[in-house]
């Protein structure tokens, strides 16, 4: 590969393009430009151009036998559709996910619209251009105009919708998420279905096991209020007195808060974790609307 390399390990990987049936060993090789996987027998080279899916931890059903922690990516050869599983170790495949996002999304051109809703309130924010990057735990969309990051730990849902952009019909991200201490929603589109398709599966990957949390989880009318109260008071208010209860009730009240793992105790005040600053993200929503 004449280009620069940004990943280069070794592990099992299989592609429904290749004629073996079961997984091999070799290097894993992946470039701004192409994934490589190279065994001895051969070698798969899968540009990026061509990659319009991918999948952490999810292996189809044909390759399934094989592989435990994985990296699937669906690609196009031709006029058909092929599956690639790459299998290591838990580490290698977290970074290896991440790199690959990284080299399949960043820089791609989006035209934003933020906010689009503070709460329940439409704005009258327009539509521009902007960049998009991957960042730890964030997506940040760089721009002329203006520049934004949305904090994945306080996404709370996101769909797909057509929209009218500048007189053209376009697929448009929608995005609900706190920024500022507020509930908000920011758009995105872009003019490639492929960039949105990897897109979304990079966002339902990074929170959805926080959402799945929260299925679990109860909450009564206190507990609900002084979680909240915790989202907008600031050091040194009591919360015992904003939510109007006892003292001795507030304690119990965080301390269940606390075991649901809602809160946590920061070096100067009790914080939301993400999974409470979803809970209170739709909170607001729903008060707002």
């Amino acid at each position: 590969m004449s280009e620069s390399v940004i990943a280069d390990f070794v592990g099992k990987f299989n592609a429904s393009a290749s004629e073996r049936g079961e997984p091999a060993t070799g290097r894993v090789l992946l470039s701004q430009k192409r994934l490589v996987l190279a065994a001895d027998a051969g070698k798969t080279t899968i540009p990026l151009s061509s990659i319009f899916d991918v999948a952490v931890g999810h292996v189809p059903q044909d390759l399934g036998k094989f592989f435990d922690s994985t990296v699937t990516i669906a690609f196009r050869k031709g006029d058909h559709r092929h599956v690639a599983a790459v299998e290591a170790g838990d580490d290698k495949i977290e970074k290896f996910s991440t790199v690959l996002f990284k080299a399949l999304l960043n820089g791609t051109t989006m035209t934003v619209k933020h906010p689009a809703r503070l709460g329940g309130r439409v704005t009258d924010a327009a539509f521009h251009p902007a960049k998009l990057y991957l960042k730890p735990r964030m997506v940040r969309f760089k721009g002329p105009e203006s520049t934004f990051t949305v904090d994945l730990s306080t996404v709370t849902s996101f769909e797909r919708s057509q929209r009218e952009i500048d007189g053209k019909s376009r697929e448009v991200l929608s995005v609900r998420h706190m920024q500022d201490a507020q509930a908000m929603t920011s758009l995105a589109a872009v003019d490639s279905g492929r960039k949105m398709s990897i897109l979304g599966r990079y966002l339902r990957l990074e929170y959805s096991d926080i959402v799945a949390d929260l299925k679990d989880i109860s909450l009564s009318e206190d507990e609900t209020e002084l979680l909240v109260a915790v989202y907008s008071t600031g050091p040194g208010v009591s919360l015992a007195k904003v939510v109007d209860v006892e003292p001795s009730q507030a304690e119990m009240l965080l301390g269940d808060l606390r075991n649901k793992g809602l809160i946590a105790d920061g070096q100067d005040e009790t914080e939301l974790t993400a999974k409470g600053r979803i809970v209170v993200s739709d909170k607001l929503e729903d008060v707002n609307q």
